[in-house]
């Protein structure tokens, strides 16, 4: 069991002190997590405390404590990106695309946008700039593969089709596509990517990660045993788990 998307600033909702940090900490051990990661969002980047998250960790030898970090990647920002990672030694980085061409699409209020827009376009720039997220050679992880549907809004070609070449530079690059619980408690109310993308992923020997993309402690590891089983249930025997940027894989069995 691990859970490496976990924010502890949330979204500047709390500080990075060691009363929070082992919030999160105790939180996992409740749930038998064993290896978690903090991977706060680089937009936070001037408020994160690696050196204190290191230092927590200490007073919890039982568990893996991992520290990454949350990209949300633009192709004009890529050498600012890597400048950034290189400043640190991540033990694994998180590429997410959260807007298209400025835009950021998974925002409450931009609902009615969605539904105005052409869902096969839509789909088609998002998963476009997950493509390129995925070869330019940032990243470990790509975070919830399919956040365009947050909506519940689909696209009138098959997903799977759409999702073709983003899938093919994930795997063309070595990443880990994670299964992001968070999806369930946002208006689609499942988790990302969707079982039929999982399926095709599972095919493509696309290794899987788990996420509970936790803003708060409480959340931590929320709905990963069930992810876990649904992982079991299409032909998955292990998850990946990261430090210094490598895999390390973990048996579901």
């Amino acid at each position: 069991m691990l859970d490496l998307h976990v924010h502890l600033l949330g979204h500047m909702d709390r500080q990075a002190t060691k009363e929070n940090i082992r919030s999160f900490l105790d939180e996992a051990q409740r749930k038998d997590i064993r290896q978690i990661g903090f991977a706060d969002h680089d937009m936070y980047w001037g408020d994160l405390d690696f050196g204190l998250l290191r230092e927590v960790a200490g007073e919890y030898p039982e568990l893996q404590v991992r520290v990454g970090l949350e990209v949300n990647y633009e192709e004009d920002r890529e050498e600012k990106i890597a400048r950034m990672i290189d400043s640190y030694p991540f033990d694994y980085v998180i590429g997410s695309v959260h807007q298209i061409g400025g835009w950021f699409f998974d925002f409450p209020e931009e609902e009615e946008t969605h539904l105005r827009r052409d869902s096969d376009s839509l789909y088609q720039e998002y998963f476009s700039l997950v493509e390129k997220a995925a070869s330019s050679g940032l990243f470990n992880i790509i975070g919830h593969f399919d956040l365009i549907k947050i909506f519940k809004i689909r696209p009138q070609t098959d997903v799977r089709i759409l999702a073709r070449q983003a899938l093919q530079a994930i795997k063309d690059h070595g990443l880990a596509l994670e299964i992001n619980t968070n999806g369930r408690y946002k208006p689609v109310q499942e988790f990302y990517p969707e079982i039929k993308l999982m399926e095709v992923i599972q095919k493509m020997e696309i290794p899987f990660t788990l996420g509970s993309d936790a803003h708060e402690s409480g959340v931590v590891g929320r709905d990963l045993r069930e992810a876990c089983q649904l992982l079991k249930n299409i032909g998955v025997n292990d998850i990946v788990g990261f430090t210094q940027r490598r895999k390390e894989f973990l048996s579901l069995e």
